[in-house]
């Protein structure tokens, strides 16, 4: 069967230049599917969705928001209403990857209907805004963004070259086939951070030879969200979360938080989850001169010239555990938590920069007080490096998983 690309954009003001690369990518044996979501003037070309039935599905009249004095609203609609197109289209088995061109405002509403897609569909995004910080565009999801180097107006020697690359970059994810005959073994989450490196690749290694695949995320912010966003869409069959750091961040007002809600995904799901509070020990700021003056004077280590890490106090830990035992109590699935009593990190270690039992045990203790009764806790007198934690860590989620 043909592979269908959707086409996506104003075809008011850059018809033209759609109805080139729509053509280029028939030329490469895919069909093509054109949703029109300009709300200027009448389209160059007849789409296959036209504009009225976008700005329906986005709750809107299009007859109001073509009187040009609305702009935020047709904004608004236009994105709305292009989601639900979008997502109906992939839903119906009508999209095999998905391609869009614009500035600014073209590149707001076409990567906001992309990121309604599963993960692994290719997304393609033409942009004058590609380059500098897309994530605003790109959210958690796989979206490439491709720089148009000149605006998406017209022809020239450059433009006609960079729209030919569009379409031959799309039309070559949509027919690329994954290599591999181990696609269909079953998914596990960990979570990884420098200082947990050790600990997490040993575990790795014990559950892949069980016959997993093990997706390992750097516990970065994006990294917790990408994580949490995939099990929440059913990708994955067990969680080994053993850098919990982000939730550090989110208490602290650190630079890396991945939200009040890290660790609540596995639960959700009811997926089997080990969790531990892993490089609790510290929250990320970039250079100390960017620290609040209430940190100035805390335990701060630079761990490179653009990252430096403040060690957590018990006040703060207090938090995190408890954060972390309302995520444990949420879950119907099995769920265990590990602790690592001679430290969380490599850096919290006996002697380490950061060793600090006092603000270790009260996430400790937080974590026990307010986790229901049945959910077990294992404490062990190693750090959380030890190859005997990280063993016992990696054999208690399969055992989960067996069961």
């Amino acid at each position: 069967m043909v592979k269908t690309i959707v086409v996506v954009g104003s075809l008011d003001t850059k018809g033209h230049e759609f109805a080139y690369v729509k053509q280029m990518i028939e030329q490469h044996g895919l069909n093509t599917l054109v949703v029109d979501f300009g709300v200027l003037e009448d389209p160059v070309f007849k789409p296959n969705i036209d504009r009225y039935q976008v700005a329906k599905a986005g709750g809107g009249d299009l007859e109001y928001l073509l009187s040009g004095d609305h702009k935020d609203e047709a904004m608004k609609t236009m994105a709305e209403g292009l989601c639900v197109v979008v997502r109906k289209l992939f839903d119906d088995g009508r999209l095999d990857g998905i391609l869009g061109m614009g500035g600014g405002g073209g590149t707001s509403i076409a990567t906001a209907a992309m990121r309604t897609l599963p993960y692994g569909v290719p997304k393609m995004m033409l942009s004058t805004m590609a380059g500098g910080d897309v994530s605003e565009y790109t959210g958690i999801k796989d979206i490439t963004l491709m720089p148009s180097v000149v605006d998406v107006a017209g022809f020239n020697p450059i433009s006609r070259k960079i729209y030919a690359n569009a379409a031959g970059a799309i039309a070559g994810m949509v027919k690329q086939k994954s290599q591999g005959a181990d696609d269909d073994k079953p998914i596990i989450a960990a979570s990884m951070f420098g200082n947990t490196t050790k600990c997490v690749d040993r575990a790795r290694g014990q559950i892949e030879k069980e016959g997993y695949d093990v997706l390992v995320f750097h516990a970065t912010g994006i990294g917790g969200k990408t994580m949490e966003s995939l099990i929440s869409e059913g990708f994955i069959n067990g969680s080994l979360d053993i850098t919990t750091t982000e939730l550090a961040d989110e208490v602290c007002g650190g630079v890396l938080s991945a939200g009040p809600d890290r660790c609540m995904a596995a639960s959700k799901a009811g997926i089997p989850a080990v969790i531990v509070p892993g490089c609790v020990d510290m929250a990320n700021f970039f250079s100390v001169d960017s620290l609040p003056d209430k940190y100035k004077n805390r335990n701060l280590y630079k761990w490179n010239p653009n990252i430096t890490l403040l060690r957590t106090n018990v006040a703060e830990n207090k938090q995190i555990g408890k954060i972390i035992a309302d995520a444990a109590n949420a879950s119907n699935a099995p769920v265990g938590i590990f602790l690592p009593l001679n430290g969380v990190s490599m850096l919290d270690s006996p002697g380490g920069d950061f060793w600090d039992p006092e603000a270790d045990s009260a996430c400790f203790e937080a974590i026990k007080e307010n986790l229901s009764p049945g959910i077990p806790v294992v404490e062990m007198e190693n750090n959380i490096n030890d190859a005997e934690f990280s063993d016992k860590v990696a054999a208690t989620l399969l055992d989960m998983l067996r069961k």
